[in-house]
């Protein structure tokens, strides 16, 4: 694999750090002038939830065991890496596996792993845990900090830590009769397609590469706090309309809506960003949630309730609501709300609370995600719980191999 590429200033739902300080005023304006026109249009245009909805909720875990939050050029060292990793593994089912959703399902993570950070027994130990039912690994990458990624280089990344994942892990699935494995995946940078004016990526063309090596689904945005990677379309689940060829090609896209499969992949699929007027943060009475968990921001019902407004659903289908969730799990410095009190206080008052708050809880990997939407997308009805394996299914299928499976097997638009 490649050499250790540095992480973005900034951690989800944190400030973003530069070389010169905090982010300044006009730094902050030019982000917020991004989304705020499509956020006010939305809040204007958002049609009451019906009554009785279902919550399909999945959490994105840009989970680096190799992480030190104050330098993201360094690595932990080998042995605290293990440590971390054995003790989440050891810790995330005596903590979590009392709270079900109404399936019987537990809470998960969707665990993307960082493909220039690949070590064979880390991931080993991390599809264990998965196999017992604790989570799926995908991909994520970081790539272009020091100096801009090429095309080829982030093609071969990406062919070589599937092919791993697959082949070595048992891990990824398939569609239909392909023996191609396909993933979901992360920008480790937010930077998408070179989104952030040309830094931490490099590679105007990501997309269109994602789309040929299998990548059924994007789960990186919303960005950090007034990150410059983040772009004006928000609380969505779209397919892309520009060619995927063009530098940013996710800033337009289609809304999936019932009745009308998509042709495009990969699908993207963002969390919820909303203003909130009524934090209790200190002073401040305006505060943005971007779905992010951390140490200064656990999850909270209250919380809940800004994420069912946003309202991210397919076009149609508005009692299936979903909500993807992003955090740092391996970060020491958000473990209390990922690991700790904070995170198993709202997984309880999540499943005790749903028949209350009229909900049906659906607790899903972001495979499972996909599936679901691709059902709502064919009009499928009743119980979204029953499309998880819909169409990406796992295990790997017994025909043959995935390095001879050429890209175009894969729906592109380019």
């Amino acid at each position: 694999m490649t050499k250790p590429t540095q992480r973005s200033g900034g951690q989800p739902g944190e400030r973003v750090r530069t070389g010169r300080g905090s982010v300044g005023p006009k730094q902050k304006l030019s982000y917020m002038s991004r989304w705020l026109p499509g956020y006010l249009w939305q809040r204007l245009a958002h049609h009451r939830a019906p009554s009785r909805t279902h919550l399909v909720f999945a959490l994105a875990d840009h989970f680096e065991p190799a992480i030190v939050p104050e330098d993201g050029a360094a690595r932990a060292p080998y042995a605290e890496q293990q440590r971390r990793l054995e003790r989440w593994c050891r810790e995330y089912p005596n903590r979590f596996g009392s709270y079900r959703d109404a399936e019987g399902h537990p809470f998960v993570h969707t665990y993307f792993y960082p493909a220039e950070q690949y070590d064979q027994p880390l991931v080993a130990r991390l599809a264990e845990h998965c196999l017992g039912g604790w989570g799926e690994i995908e991909i994520h990458l970081h790539h272009g900090a020091e100096a801009p990624d090429s095309a080829e280089n982030t093609r071969r990344q990406l062919i070589e830590f599937r092919d791993r994942l697959a082949g070595e892990h048992g891990c990824l699935s398939y569609w239909g009769e392909s023996a191609q494995p396909r993933y979901g995946f992360v920008h480790g940078n937010f930077a998408l397609a070179n989104s952030n004016q040309g830094r931490q990526c490099g590679v105007d063309n990501e997309i269109q590469i994602l789309a040929e090596t299998g990548c059924y689904g994007d789960m990186t945005l919303p960005t950090a706090s007034f990150h410059a990677a983040q772009i004006g379309k928000i609380n969505s689940i779209y397919e892309c309309t520009l060619p995927l060829v063009e530098q940013a090609a996710h800033r337009r896209g289609r809304d999936l809506e019932r009745g009308r499969p998509p042709q495009v992949f990969p699908l993207f699929v963002q969390g919820p960003l909303m203003l909130d007027f009524n934090a209790s943060r200190g002073s401040r009475r305006l505060h943005i949630d971007n779905a992010a968990l951390t140490g200064a921001n656990p999850a909270s019902l209250h919380r809940l309730s800004l994420w069912k407004r946003a309202g991210i659903s397919v076009k149609g289908r508005p009692d299936w609501l979903f909500i993807k969730l992003h955090c740092h799990g391996m970060d020491p410095g958000h473990e209390e709300a990922n690991l700790g009190s904070a995170m198993q206080k709202f997984v309880r008052e999540l499943a005790t609370g749903a028949e209350e708050r009229n909900e049906v809880l659906h607790f899903v990997s972001a495979r499972e995600m996909v599936n679901i939407i691709l059902a709502a997308c064919d009009g499928k009805e009743g119980n979204p719980g029953e499309y998880r394996d819909y169409q990406l299914r796992r295990p790997r299928p017994s025909s043959a191999s995935s390095s001879h499976v050429g890209a175009s097997e894969v729906i592109v638009k380019g």
